[in-house]
C-alpha cells in the first residue's frame, strides 16, 4: 500500500460555492455524463437533444437486439448514421426515424456497405451537442438540436463526391415512404412506420448550407430516373457536393405534415449559425438544470487509498480506478465529489429527456385517433413511460417543473378527447398499452395535490373512472372478483396491486374535489390488494381456481407477475403499507419480513427476466416495484435500515460510467429515484402530501421553486461518510417526524439532517412515522380454498379458510351464489365428481365477493406417460396436464399451457388394454413472436406391448411460422386401428429463422391436451 500512496498528489478540489447563485446561475452542464447509461443495460443515447424536444439526433450504432434498444450501445465500434428520433431508457426498441449518413466516393445504399467504424477517442458530448469522427470517410461529425430540428455539421476531406445518404427504411418496418427533391438546397420526405408503435408518422423538411451538384432517389435500392419524388416501403436519397468542405443540414420534422415540419424549420433555425444552436441548446440545459444546485457529498481529500476503501466500500465505487501494488503508477487523484455530482446532473439530466413535446410550432399535433389535432395553449407531449415514471419521475416534475406538469395533464385529457382513454405508454401517435395499471391518474392526483389545479378537474375526473371501468387486462376481473384472478387474466397479481394504488388515487382526487360518493366506492377498491395477500405465508399470490396459484416459491419468476417475482411485490401497497404491516403481524415481523428481503442468498428462480437487475437480496433496484422498499423501515421501530440500505443502493447502484445504471433508464425513472434520494426526500406515495426524509447525498442541495422561493437540504456530515440519523432541525427548529410535509417545501426554508457513523436508534424510534394507512375494515376479504386438486380421479378434500379472522364462511355445491342462508362452512368438503364451489365470507354483516373454484374430475383408464420432460416454467396441472380436460385460451400466459423447448414432446398413451382407436388429436398453440411455434408435424404410432411400435399417420402444420397471430391448432391423427398404446411425436420447429429478432434461439412447442376417440 505504501508504494501506492507516494504517487497519489495531494489536489486540493473545489466543490463550488453557494454564495453567487442568487445573481447568476451556476453552469451544471459540464458535470453531466451523456454517456452514463449507455453501456450496460442503461438503454440510454449520447446524443443532441434540449429538454423535453421532439428531435433527439443521435449516432444509431446497433440495429437490433434488448440492448440496442436506444439505436446505440457504448461497446459499438460501427456507426450507421445519425437519426432523429430515439428513446431513453426503454425496454422495447422503437424510433431512430429518418437517418442521414455522409460519406464520400460512389454513394451507397446498403447500411452494411455505407456504415463506418469509428473511434471512442474521437467521440464526445455533452448536454445538447454530440461529435464523433468516422474513420471510414475521414468525416467529422457534430450534431445539436433545437425542439423541434436536428442540425448537422459534417467537415468533409477534400473530394468531389461527397455524400449525404437519407435512408427511410433504416431499423422498422415501413408501411409507406417517400422522399422529394425540392431544390440543391432543400429536400423532404415521410416515413410511417410499425414497430413498437404500430403506426408512426414522421414527416421530414431539410435545408443544406451548400448546393448539392447531383442526387439521386432510389426505390429497392435502385435509382429512379427522371422522377423528383419517389414514394414506397424502401426509400433512399442520396446527395452528393463537390468538395464542399464544410457541410450543415438543418432538418425539421413533424407527425402533423411536411409543411408543419418546413415551419418548425424555419421558426425554429431560421439561419445555418451551428454555435448559435449549440450554445442555445446549451443554455437551455444550463438553465433546466440549474433548478437543483448540489456541493459536496464526499471529501475534497481522502487521506489514503484506505480511507477512501473504508469510507465507499471499495477504491471508487463511482468508476474504476483499480491500481496494481507492483506496479508504478501515474499520479492519482479521485475527486469523488465531482464523480458524485455528475452521477446527480447526468440523472437530473435524464429526467427531462422524456416526455417529449409533440407538437408543431402552430400548435398542431397527430392525436392517438390519427387526426391531426390543435393544442391551445398548451404543449402536447408523448413518449410517457407511466408505469416506471409515476413513482419518482413526475413528484420530481410536480415539484421544480409546474408548468410543464400541467401541460402533461393537459395532454393526457386531450389524449382522452381524441382516443376515449387516459394515456397508458403512448408512442407517438400510438397508445402501446405497454405494462399495466392506469398510471396517469397518480400522476394527475400528485400534481393537483402538489397545486397544479388550472385543469377541467371535472373532464379528468371522469377519465379516471372510464380509464378503471372498462373491460381490459383483467380490470372485469378485479371489479367482479376484488382481485384479477389467475384464471382470468396473466400479471394477475401486479395488476390487482397497481389497481389498487390507481383506485386509492382516485379516492383521493374525489376527497379533494368533495366527491363523497365516489371517494367512498373508490377508497373501498383500494383494499381489494388484501385479496391477493396470502396470510400464510405473507406474501402476495396469484388466485387460481378459488385457491393460490401451486406450487409456489417466491423467488419464482412467472406470468403472474410484471417483471418480477412474488419477493419484488411483497410490499407494493405505497397507500397502505400501515395495514400490510399489520397483517404481517405487527412493526417487528414486517422489519423481519424486510430484513430478509435485503438479506436473503436465495437467487432467482423461473423464467430469465432480463429487467430484474441491481439486486440486493431479492431486492430488485434496476427495476421499479422495488424502489419505494427501503424507505419502508421508516415505518418500523428501526428507521436506521432505510438510511443504511440507502446508502447500500447509492454505492453499489449508481457509477460514473456506462454502465453507470443498474437498471434500464425507463425515461427517467431509474435517474429521478437517485435524484429524489440523493436530496433526502421521497414521497412512496404519489398523491400524498408526505415525502419521507432518507438520507441526503450532499453537504449543501438547494431546490429553486417555481414561486420562487428556495428550500434548502444540508447534511454536512454525508462528505465524512455518515449516514445515520442523529438530528434533524427545520427551519432552525428541532423537528422530529420521518417526513415532510410538501408545504414544507413549498414555502421555502432549510431543512439541516445531522449524520453520524454509527445507528442512533434511540433517537430515531420516537420520531413521527409517515402515514400509509386506509381504513382496515372497508371490505370484507374474500376466503379461499386450500388443499383440493383442481382435477381429481377418484375424489378430493376442499377445506375453505378466510383472511378476516372472526368471518363466518358459507358456500353452495350447486353452482348458485351462496347467501347468508346458503351451508355453514365447518369442515372440509368431499368431492367425488365435477363440482363447482362458491364460497363467501362474512364480518359484521358485510360479505366479501364471491370466491369459486371447480374441480374436475378426470378419466381414469388412460395413463400418460412423457418421455420427454416438459419445462418447469410452464408445467399447467403437471404429469397429467395433457389428459386432465383443461383447455388452455390464446393467453397462453395464463397456464393450462404445458411447454417443452430444446426437445421433442414423446407421449405415450396407456389405454389399459387393446382396443379400438379412430383417431387422436393434440392441441397447441403458435405465438411465434414469444418463441411458440406450432410443430412442423406430429407423427402417431400405435403398440400392443409398449415395445414395437409402427407408424400409422403423420400430420403437417397447416400454419407458417411467419404467420404473427396467436392461434391455436389441432393436428388430428385418422387411426381406425385397435391398440394398447399410442405414442405421439411432435416434432420441434427448431431454431428460429434469421427474419425473426430471435433468430438461432430455440423454439417452443405449446400443448394442452391429448385426446382419444
Amino acid at each position: 500500500m505504501k508504494n501506492i500512496l507516494r504517487y497519489i498528489l495531494p489536489v486540493i478540489v473545489c466543490c463550488g460555492t453557494l454564495t453567487a447563485w442568487a445573481q447568476k446561475k451556476v453552469d451544471n452542464t459540464p458535470n453531466v455524463n451523456v454517456f452514463l447509461g449507455t453501456g450496460g443495460h442503461g438503454h440510454t443515447y449520447p446524443g443532441a437533444t434540449v429538454p423535453f424536444g421532439m428531435v433527439q439526433l443521435s449516432p444509431d450504432t446497433r440495429l437490433e437486439g434488448w440492448d440496442g434498444c436506444s439505436g446505440y450501445h457504448y461497446t459499438d465500434t460501427v456507426v450507421y448514421g445519425f437519426s432523429h428520433t430515439h428513446l431513453s431508457g426503454t425496454g422495447i426498441a422503437d424510433y431512430c426515424d429518418v437517418l442521414f449518413m455522409p460519406t464520400i466516393g460512389k454513394p451507397q445504399l446498403l447500411n452494411t456497405d455505407y456504415r463506418s467504424g469509428f473511434k471512442k477517442k474521437n467521440e464526445s458530448g455533452s448536454p445538447g451537442y454530440y461529435k464523433t469522427k468516422l474513420d471510414k470517410y475521414n468525416i467529422g461529425v457534430e450534431l445539436t438540436a433545437t425542439t423541434r430540428v436536428g442540425v448537422h455539421r459534417y467537415n468533409f476531406p477534400s473530394t468531389h463526391e461527397a455524400n449525404i445518404i437519407i435512408d427511410l427504411k433504416h431499423r422498422d418496418n415501413v408501411i409507406e415512404s417517400w422522399v422529394e427533391f425540392i431544390s440543391n438546397h432543400e429536400v423532404r420526405g415521410f416515413r410511417r412506420s410499425r414497430s413498437w408503435a404500430k403506426d408512426q408518422y414522421v414527416y421530414f423538411y431539410a435545408k443544406f448550407s451548400k448546393p448539392f451538384k447531383s442526387y439521386g432517389i432510389t426505390l429497392d435500392d435502385k435509382v429512379v430516373e427522371g422522377k423528383t419524388k419517389v414514394e414506397g416501403k424502401n426509400v433512399k436519397m442520396f446527395l452528393q457536393f463537390d468538395n464542399p468542405g464544410e457541410v450543415i443540414a438543418k432538418v425539421g420534422i413533424s407527425a402533423v405534415s411536411a409543411d408543419g415540419a418546413l415551419k418548425n424549420l424555419d421558426t425554429e433555425v431560421p439561419d445555418f449559425d451551428f454555435k448559435r444552436v449549440q450554445k442555445q441548446a446549451h443554455d437551455q440545459w444550463m438553465n433546466e438544470l440549474a433548478k437543483i444546485q448540489v456541493e459536496g457529498g464526499a471529501p475534497a481529500l481522502p487521506q489514503s487509498v484506505q480511507n477512501a476503501q473504508n469510507m465507499y466500500g471499495g477504491v471508487n465505487p463511482y468508476g474504476g480506478y483499480n491500481p496494481n501494488p507492483n506496479q508504478r503508477v501515474k499520479p492519482i487523484f479521485i475527486d469523488y465529489a465531482k464523480i458524485k455530482r455528475t452521477i446527480f446532473y447526468s440523472a437530473l439530466y435524464h429526467t427531462m429527456l422524456a416526455p417529449n413535446i409533440y407538437n408543431d410550432v402552430d400548435g398542431q399535433y397527430r392525436g392517438l385517433d390519427q387526426k391531426v389535432h390543435t393544442a391551445n395553449g398548451f404543449n402536447y407531449y408523448t413518449i410517457f413511460s407511466l408505469w416506471d415514471t409515476y413513482r419518482a419521475e413526475h413528484p420530481l416534475l410536480s415539484l421544480i417543473d409546474k408548468k410543464r406538469t400541467l401541460d402533461f395533464i393537459k395532454t393526457f385529457l386531450a389524449m382522452y378527447d381524441d382516443g376515449g382513454l387516459l394515456p397508458i405508454w403512448p408512442v407517438g401517435s400510438s397508445e402501446t398499452y405497454c405494462m399495466v395499471g392506469n398510471h396517469s391518474i397518480p400522476v394527475i392526483v400528485d400534481a393537483y395535490a402538489k397545486g397544479i389545479r388550472d385543469f377541467n378537474t371535472d373532464k379528468a375526473l371522469r377519465a379516471m373512472k372510464a380509464a378503471v371501468n372498462r373491460n381490459q387486462f383483467g380490470l372485469d376481473s378485479y371489479r367482479k372478483n376484488g382481485v384479477v384472478l389467475a384464471d382470468d387474466e396473466h400479471e394477475s397479481v401486479s395488476k390487482t396491486l397497481e389497481y389498487a394504488f390507481d383506485d386509492w388515487c382516485i379516492a383521493q382526487f374525489a376527497k379533494m374535489l368533495g366527491k363523497q360518493q365516489d371517494y367512498v366506492e373508490y377508497i373501498q377498491r383500494s383494499q381489494y390488494w388484501k385479496n391477493q395477500y396470502n396470510n400464510q405465508n405473507g406474501f402476495m399470490q396469484a388466485r387460481v381456481n378459488g385457491g393460490w396459484y401451486l406450487p409456489f416459491e417466491p423467488t419464482e419468476v412467472n406470468n403472474n407477475y410484471t417483471e418480477g417475482n412474488a419477493w419484488q411485490y411483497a410490499f407494493l401497497v405505497p397507500h397502505d403499507e400501515e395495514t400490510l404491516l399489520a397483517k404481517m403481524g405487527g412493526k417487528e415481523k414486517f422489519e423481519a419480513k424486510l430484513d430478509e428481503l435485503f438479506t436473503t442468498q436465495n437467487k432467482l428462480t423461473g423464467r430469465e427476466q432480463a429487467d430484474i437487475t441491481g439486486l440486493i437480496g431479492q431486492y430488485a433496484h434496476g427495476n421499479e416495484p422495488s424502489h419505494h422498499m427501503a424507505y419502508l423501515y421508516n415505518f418500523t421501530d428501526d428507521p436506521t435500515k432505510t438510511q443504511l440500505y440507502l446508502s447500500k443502493i447509492f454505492k453499489e447502484m449508481y457509477k460514473d460510467g456506462p454502465d453507470g445504471l443498474a437498471g434500464n433508464e425507463d425515461c427517467g425513472q431509474m435517474s429521478a429515484w437517485y435524484v429524489m434520494s440523493a436530496l433526502g426526500i421521497y414521497n412512496i406515495a404519489p398523491g400524498q402530501q408526505q415525502y419521507q426524509v432518507g438520507l441526503p447525498q450532499f453537504d449543501k442541495a438547494v431546490i429553486s421553486l417555481e414561486n420562487g422561493k428556495k428550500f434548502t437540504i444540508t447534511c454536512p456530515s454525508v462528505s465524512q461518510n455518515n449516514f445515520y440519523m442523529q438530528g434533524m432541525n427545520l427551519n432552525k427548529k428541532p423537528y422530529s417526524k420521518l417526513y415532510l410535509d410538501y408545504d414544507d417545501i413549498n414555502k421555502g426554508g432549510e431543512f439541516e439532517y445531522f449524520a453520524g457513523r454509527l445507528p442512533n436508534r434511540l433517537f430515531v424510534q420516537d420520531l413521527e412515522k409517515p402515514t400509509s394507512k386506509v381504513d382496515d375494515n372497508l371490505i370484507v376479504t374474500n376466503p379461499y380454498f386450500v388443499n383440493g386438486a383442481r382435477t381429481f380421479k377418484d375424489h378430493t378434500s376442499v377445506e375453505i379458510k378466510s383472511g378476516d379472522e372472526g368471518a363466518k364462511i358459507y358456500y353452495t355445491t350447486d353452482g348458485s351464489t351462496p347467501t347468508e342462508k346458503s351451508n355453514l362452512y365447518s369442515a372440509p368438503i368431499t368431492v367425488s365428481a365435477t363440482t363447482t364451489i362458491k364460497a363467501i365470507a362474512i364480518k359484521n354483516g358485510k360479505s366479501s365477493r364471491v370466491d369459486a373454484g371447480t374441480f374436475t374430475k378426470t378419466k381414469g383408464d388412460v395413463k400418460l406417460s412423457l418421455l420427454n420432460k416438459y419445462l418447469p416454467n410452464y408445467p399447467a396441472e403437471g404429469q397429467d396436464a395433457l389428459i386432465d380436460g383443461l383447455h388452455g385460451s390464446t393467453n397462453w400466459r395464463l397456464g393450462n399451457w404445458q411447454g417443452y423447448q430444446g426437445k421433442d414432446l414423446v407421449a405415450v398413451l396407456d389405454m389399459g388394454e387393446v382396443k379400438p382407436v379412430k383417431k387422436v388429436s393434440l392441441s397447441t398453440l403458435q405465438d411465434s413472436q414469444a418463441w411458440i411455434v406450432f410443430p412442423k408435424y406430429v407423427q402417431y404410432q400405435v403398440s400392443d406391448d409398449g415395445k414395437t411400435y409402427r407408424d400409422v399417420t403423420r400430420v403437417d402444420t397447416k400454419t407458417d411460422i411467419k404467420d404473427a397471430a396467436i392461434t391455436t391448432q389441432t393436428f388430428t391423427g385418422e387411426l381406425n386401428t385397435r391398440a394398447r398404446y399410442i405414442k405421439l411425436i411432435a416434432k420441434q420447429y427448431g431454431p428460429l429463422p434469421d427474419w425473426h429478432e430471435s433468430k438461432g434461439s430455440p423454439s417452443y412447442i405449446f400443448a394442452d391436451e391429448i385426446t382419444v376417440e
